[in-house]
């Protein structure tokens, strides 16, 4: 297994390197097509390593590459280890990376970086799979700072832009601060076992961490593994945007579409709590831990939700909703449903790229517009779209039958079972935010696909779009302004136009739509019962009896038919449909009551609409507080203390010493002899007359 695991790993960092380096000589048509057979080999390879693994025609892989680095008796090694909870992991990586690598041929076939954005996408993959198939801390980490890198290097993709240079500092700051803690956590782990191998990390974890305490603050002993776990936590914190360092998320959106679709939703935010779940037999041992995510991914789903309900940018509605979701992974975390979390990650995978690409291919067809409030009606002109749009919308409502339905469900009601103090606090978030879940979902299909039509498809319109498009194309400058007609997004349609009536997109855009809408749609039927009631993750996921609330549910299952009977029932899905009403209810019939009822609470909407001010307090506490402190210390401590005390007062206090020194040495013979006799007599006076 060891070679099929290395092409897996290979096909897409040589596909990235062919298109990044030699992309001038191969062409555009030679750099997509070398990626996609990179990530297709890769795709394939992983699919069948996960038929072998649950068949039982293979066995777990464990196993080290080579050794890299050994220090005092540690070894650091590179390898895999591929269970079933990786080879899923696989499967999911290169399925949605092969759908958006078809996507961008069609998506930014106008852009003069085309090559660039291939390779790009295609490391992306190569340093993804390094990160879910690691059997090692260090692995790991190369994984989780090489996504980290290209995900800055493609929100900064139109780097003329800067707004998209923001962003991708942006991320790339907020995630430092997740990463710091990452890093003290593996030190912790490493100082109490000894080893960064998994194996023998969490072989050794209850007798390393048993009764041991650390002083993080002095005279405080805190409890060691609950350090240890909290520390891995924050680093999961920073890569799948929980609150409050989710900053940096909606911004992203100032990158290509696809890759939101393939970074921002589907891959490399659920890297933290794919991270989590492989840790769970050390976030077991602490409870204080457990409680701590489980209280952050409460907040995260529920606030983060709600900031979908005000936005208007198609993209940016999708990227909240994207949080909100990332927090109902945590909370299942939380309450150590880990199978919970790591279900709903690969349902949220299919159905959350769908709709990422069904905004794209929104913005394609509006001629790069993105603000709903000038869309409508555009089933009667995009019907493929609108269909997987619907179905990806669906989904991720939990409308029984869907994949989001079991995932989303199941995850609710492992919250409900939970006896963790946080576990009331989490089930009022979750269960609250299905209803905002379908409410903001269904205003962004109804102001899209239904409704009347509020674009321009006059020649004036039509021309003035062309001649902004063109303005851009020309300055190479690409991004996003909320308030502008011209977008981000810049793809010409199939006949190389812009502006004029909304169109369909082509084939390479609707066909990873149509391939994403399908496990959407029946992926959970045939996956709840070996994922969350069998024994599909066998011990690659470990939990204590105490915490076990799937097998509390276990004994309620009774397929995945009876599943959705039963799920009709619920709260969850009259919420949803409460939702979906109220949707329709405010923006197809009662089109004029929404603004109405901002007037009505305009404090409340003012504060959504500035994602509670958190992007104000990071700027004047850490930004603006930062710049402020360097320019007191430029002031205080280069200008006058190195400046005016050291450097210039000791050149003055050499100068006074000379001026002084001047006055006595004159060049006269006799001043230096009256001197002396003036010596003279002040050293008999002391000897002869005080003696």
């Amino acid at each position: 297994m060891e070679n099929t695991l290395l092409v897996i790993v290979l096909a897409p960092l040589v596909a990235a390197i062919l298109a990044g380096i030699f992309g001038r000589f191969i062409g555009r048509a030679g750099a997509h097509t070398v990626t996609i057979l990179g990530v297709a080999t890769a795709c394939v390879l992983s699919i069948l390593t996960l038929k072998q693994l649950v068949t039982g025609e293979a066995q777990n892989y464990y196993g080290n590459v080579y050794t890299w680095l050994v220090s005092d008796g540690v070894q650091m090694n590179v390898g895999f280890m591929v269970d079933r909870l990786t080879a899923m992991m696989m499967v999911v990586v290169t399925f949605v990376s092969l759908c958006v690598h078809v996507y961008t041929i069609g998506y930014m076939a106008d852009d003069p970086g085309y090559q660039r954005f291939f390779s790009y996408i295609s490391l992306f993959t190569f340093s993804m799979l390094m990160l879910v198939m690691s059997n090692n801390f260090m692995q790991l980490f190369f994984g989780w700072e090489a996504v980290g890198v290209v995900s800055y290097l493609l929100i900064g993709f139109w780097y003329t832009r800067p707004t998209a240079i923001f962003a991708n500092l942006k991320a790339f700051l907020v995630n430092r601060v997740g990463d710091f803690g990452f890093v003290l956590g593996i030190a912790a782990v490493l100082y109490y076992t000894g080893s960064l191998d998994y194996r023998e990390v969490f072989a050794a974890a209850h007798h390393a961490f048993a009764g041991k305490s650390m002083e993080v603050i002095p005279g405080y002993a805190w409890d060691a593994i609950t350090v240890t776990c909290l520390l891995l936590f924050v680093g999961a914190m920073g890569k799948s945007a929980q609150m409050p360092l989710h900053v940096w998320l909606p911004d992203s959106m100032e990158g290509p579409t696809p890759i939101s679709a393939l970074i921002h939703a589907a891959t490399m935010v659920t890297a933290g709590i794919f991270m989590v779940a492989r840790m769970s037999p050390l976030f077991e041992m602490s409870e204080t831990a457990l409680n701590t995510v489980l209280i952050i991914g409460s907040c995260t789903a529920f606030f983060m939700g709600l900031l979908g309900l005000v936005n208007n940018d198609i993209k940016r509605v999708v990227a909240y909703s994207t949080l909100s979701q990332l927090g109902y992974m945590t909370v299942a975390l939380g309450v150590s449903a880990y199978a919970g979390a790591v279900f709903h990650l690969m349902t949220h995978a299919f159905f959350k790229a769908l709709l990422f690409l069904a905004a794209g291919s929104v913005i394609m067809g509006m001629h790069h517009e993105q603000d709903m409030r000038k869309m409508g009606n555009l089933k009667k002109y995009m019907p493929i779209t609108y269909l997987t749009c619907l179905i990806g919308s669906l989904a991720l409502i939990g409308f029984p039958g869907t994949s989001g339905f079991f995932s989303k469900d199941a995850l609710i009601e492992a919250v409900h079972e939970s006896h963790l103090p946080a576990a009331s606090f989490a089930y009022f978030c979750v269960l609250s935010g299905v209803f905002i879940t379908a409410f903001y979902s269904f205003r962004l299909v109804f102001m899209t696909f239904h409704g009347k039509e509020r674009f321009d498809t006059s020649e004036t319109a039509h021309q003035q779009d062309s001649h902004a498009v063109a303005a851009i194309h020309d300055d190479h400058t690409y991004g996003h302004d909320d308030h502008s007609h011209v977008n981000q997004d810049h793809v010409h349609d199939d006949h190389g136009h812009v502006g004029g009536i909304p169109h369909e997109s082509p084939w390479v855009v609707t066909l990873p739509l149509v391939l994403l809408a399908i496990p959407s749609l029946f992926i959970g039927w045939f996956t709840i019962e070996p994922m969350l009631f069998g024994d599909y993750f066998g011990s690659a996921i470990v939990v204590e009896e105490v915490h076990n609330v799937l097998g509390e549910l276990a004994h309620e299952f009774h397929g995945s038919a009876a599943f959705v009977e039963h799920g009709v029932t619920q709260w969850p899905f009259f919420l949803a449909m409460g939702g979906v009403f109220f949707a329709w209810l405010f923006y197809v019939k009662l089109t004029d009551v929404p603004s109405k009822i901002a007037r009505f609470f305009a404090p409340l909407y003012k504060l959504f609409e500035n994602k509670y001010y958190f992007d104000d307090v990071y700027f004047a506490v850490f930004a603006k507080g930062s710049r402020n402190l360097g320019q007191a210390l430029w002031k205080v401590g280069d200008s006058v203390f190195i400046d005016g005390f050291l450097v210039n007062g000791s050149a003055r206090a050499v100068g006074w010493f000379a001026s002084v020194i001047r006055v006595i040495q004159t060049g006269r013979l006799y001043s230096y002899a009256f001197t002396m006799i003036i010596g003279l007599a002040a050293m008999l006076y002391f000897f002869v007359l005080k003696h």
